[in-house]
Order: C-alpha cells, then structure tokens, then sequence
C-alpha cells in the first residue's frame, strides 16, 4: 500500500493553481483521444480537455492546486464548494433537484458553482440544465456524446472547477433544505478529508422492496457510525485530478485516495438525502451485483477493502436490527437471501468473467424519486 501511495497520492498540501472556469452554458463535446499530455502537464488557463481523462487500471493522479476553499464575510469563514452532478436521462429528477441545491439553507457554506455532466442523453436533461444556467449563473453544463461511465463524468468535472472542496450527489437524489450546509462545514476541520450523507429511501416499507430498501439503507447507517461508508452523496477536498474511468463504485474509488493521504473519512447523518430503492427484484439485483463487482474492483486495483465488503459485521448488526413483527420475521431472513446471491453475482461477475460493470444498465425503477418523495 505504500508504494502505492507514493506513487499516485501526495502526502503533503498542494501549492495553488488556477483551473479553469466553465463558460455558462456551454456544451463541451468529448471523445477518446491521447491523455498524455493533458493529465500530466497542465497549464495556467487550462480549457476543458477535447479528450475523456481515461485512466489507467489502478491511477490517481494528484492534483497541481488545492483551488478556492473559503472566503471570509465579516468575522466568519465560508467555505465555498462545487456540487457536481453526473446525469444521464434525468429529465424527470434533474429540475426539482437543481431547485433543491439553488433553495439550500447556507450560513457557513457557498455553493460557488453547480456543474452538470450529462452523460450521452437522449431526453430533455440537456434542455433543463440549460434553462436554469440562464436563470442562475452558477449552473453550468459539460456535455459528453456518449456514455462512457460516471467515473469518467466524475474526472470531466474535476477538470473543470477550482474549487477545493467538490460535493458529488447523484442526479437520482434530492437534498433536504439544511443538507449542504451539513456535510461542507466539517472541512473547517483540516484533518477532514471526505465527508458523507445519510441515504434516506422514499419507497413504501409496507411493500417488500420497500422493506428491503430500508433495511439495507439503515445497516449502511449503522455501519458508518463505526467506520464511514460513503454512497449516494459525498464531498471532499480536490487533491487528486481523476479515479480510474473504469470504476463502477466512485465513492469507493475516492475513499483510500482521501485516506492515503493522512486524512479523516467523516460520516455525517445529520446530511439527509432522499433516494429510491430498486422495487423489483431484477432491479435489486442489477443494483446491487453491480455495487459488489465494483467493491471488488477497488480491492483488487487498489488495496482498500470498504467497511461493508465483509459480511460478517453487517450480519451481526442485521440481527441486531431485527424486530418481533412479522415483517421482520419473514422479509428479513428474504432480504438477506438476496443480498447474499447478488453478491455471489457480483463476486462471479468479476473473479470469473472478469465483468467490471463501470457503464451500467439503468436500474428504472429507482428513478421516480420526485413522485416518491411527494406523494
């Protein structure tokens, strides 16, 4: 591991750099091209790169600046951060999630600018974003042809921000009115590499996917209270200019470089975000087989095991979930059954076929966050 480390992470601050700003409203095209040279020699005034950052199997290449962090307004220090979004056919979530980062509650935080990756979108995605960038400056939009993966959208946004502080929230969430402002104001704390939120699923817990979807989402709490698990929104510092492109589990992908350079993973449960659990079982398992294949992935390329890979304590603390209701009696032991065989799935994706899904099929019945949130 230390070798590793020391070839991809830096073990100090970084000296500062300026990076880019994103025309309002402007479509970036990219397509695959030589990478060389626009990873490893960045230049004062750099534009979007033409090229996707693809990188090799294992790679991070560390960032030449740390960029804008705070600002200060009277007697206080505000921190001021990048939301990025990665989108792809997000017409019915992207608006009212947008709106929800535009009406957040700030005192301590700024969002400075909210960047949109749309990803080789067939919808209207595109044409929303582009309405609120003439409503609101700090929208802006990257546009990529095709789809080539979130963890390649993640380095597009990357390239383009120099804000210290990046928050990711995928564009099939919504944040409640104080989320933000939760999980930015630790970096005040300097040891604070990486911050999460806490998932909360809209879905009905009477239905049986319901029921699992909350179960799971809950053992993910309980599991980040002890040791931080990052997934669905996530923010840290901009040490590092890209994660493999082939990485289908970005946040586990950032965790070990974060830590690799001696700072704190922070799981913030006060920073709510709505989701959606898959209401069928081919969703569920699509999901999550895909989920352990990349767990797996991040393992093997890059030695860091997350805390929810082993299965042992999630058990324990499954059967410490458990409740004296019939639900729970016959849903539980069901839920657990499934999980144990996309694992399998997962397990028998990657080590045999050796599948790492990094562009996925979309699981559909995930996306309707804004009917269940409301209705």
């Amino acid at each position: 591991m230390g070798v590793l480390w020391d070839r991809f992470c830096c073990q100090r601050p970084l000296a500062k750099t300026s990076l880019s700003k994103i025309t309002d409203c402007s479509r970036w095209t990219t397509d695959f091209g030589e990478l060389s040279r626009a990873v490893h020699r960045p230049r004062r005034g750099l534009s979007a790169p033409t090229t996707n950052i693809v990188s090799t199997e294992s790679d991070c290449v560390v960032a030449s600046g740390q960029g804008h962090f705070s600002k200060y307004t009277g007697d206080c220090m505000v921190i001021s951060c990048c939301v990025g979004i990665m989108a792809y056919n997000e017409e019915t979530n992207i608006g009212p999630l947008l709106e929800a980062l535009l009406q957040q509650r700030l005192q301590l935080v700024d969002i400075a600018e909210i960047i949109v990756v749309a990803s080789g979108c067939t919808d209207r995605t595109e044409a929303i974003v582009r309405d609120y960038c003439r409503k609101d400056g700090r929208v802006k939009l990257l546009v990529q042809r095709r789809r080539e993966g979130k963890a390649s959208a993640i380095n597009l946004l990357l390239w383009n921000t120099s804000q210290e502080v990046v928050v990711l929230e995928s564009a099939d969430t919504l944040p409640r009115p104080d989320t933000i402002e939760a999980l930015v104001s630790p970096f005040a704390d300097p040891s604070v590499g990486m911050t999460g939120g806490r998932p909360v699923p809209t879905n009905d817990p009477a239905s049986f996917m319901g029921f699992a979807a909350h179960l799971l989402w809950q053992l993910h709490h309980r599991v980040s209270l002890h040791k931080p698990k990052m997934g669905e929104l996530i923010a840290f510092r901009r040490y590092f200019r890209q994660i493999s492109h082939r990485s289908a589990v970005d946040e586990a992908s950032i965790e070990p470089l974060i830590k690799g350079q001696g700072l704190r993973l922070l799981y913030v449960p006060e920073a709510v975000v709505l989701n959606k659990g898959p209401e069928t079982v081919s969703d569920f398992f699509r999901q999550r087989r895909r989920i352990f294949a990349g767990h797996l992935y991040v393992k093997d390329t890059l030695g860091y095991k997350v805390s929810t890979l082993n299965g042992l304590p999630i058990l324990l603390l499954f059967l410490q979930e458990m409740k004296p209701t019939w639900r729970y009696l016959l849903w539980g032991p069901a839920v657990a059954l499934l999980e144990c065989l996309a694992r399998l799935l997962g397990a028998y994706d990657y080590m045999v076929k050796r599948k790492n899904p990094f562009v996925w099929p979309v699981a559909k019945s995930t996306k309707d966050i804004v009917q269940a949130a409301t209705g």
